[in-house]
């Protein structure tokens, strides 16, 4: 696992395709419906949630705590150079899990018109952490050959809070990002809206 916000490789999606998402969005706005991409099943939540909550995935996370800056004074035990210990850290995973949908290159390459295309793909599953003093993380985990691991903790709790201002803006929308330039939007149907300035 690499501590710290990493953009994940997106093969295709090139700088170009920033370009390319505004007049495919404005598609997406006047075609009768865009389709959603798959929801994650109950079992590979289940399956994320017991691997981010592990007594081996909450150890790691003190540790990326702890390197990642001193403990405020809400901490229990923390100092003006930071904690004393992992042990000060606390960290504890909060809410639920989140899929995350990134940008799909089938879409941005798919020829005008072209409706069966969903605009997004699965990535990962995210999960938040929270340390004693109320800095967060996002505990990225995916589907493996030995299983699902977690694969990534990154820094803030993006996958999460834009999850919600996604439900928020469109009710049963699906959020995606394109990772290039880090944008959020909230696709639903036939609307696709953006959730970050970046967008």
């Amino acid at each position: 696992m690499s501590a710290g916000r990493r953009l994940l490789a997106a093969g295709a999606l090139a700088a170009a395709v920033t370009l390319t998402l505004t007049p495919q969005a404005a598609h997406a706005a006047n075609s009768s419906s865009v389709p959603a991409p798959a929801a994650p099943d109950a079992a590979s939540v289940g399956a994320a949630h017991d691997v981010s909550t592990a007594p081996g995935t909450l150890d790691t996370l003190s540790r990326f705590f702890t390197r990642d800056g001193a403990l405020t004074a809400a901490g229990p035990s923390s100092t003006a150079s930071g904690p004393s210990s992992t042990a000060d850290v606390a960290p504890r995973i909060e809410g639920g899990v989140v899929p995350v949908y990134t940008l799909a290159p089938e879409f941005v390459a798919a020829e005008s018109g072209r409706t069966e295309v969903p605009i997004a793909r699965q990535e990962f599953l995210a999960s938040t952490a929270v340390a004693a003093d109320g800095r967060r993380a996002s505990v990225w985990t995916a589907r493996t050959a030995s299983g699902w691991q977690v694969v990534n903790i990154a820094e803030g709790d993006d996958e999460a809070r834009y999850t919600a201002a996604g439900a928020s803006r469109l009710a049963g929308g699906v959020v995606f990002r394109e990772p290039q330039i880090n944008a959020w939007y909230v696709q639903g149907g036939d609307r696709v809206l953006p959730l970050n300035a970046e967008a």
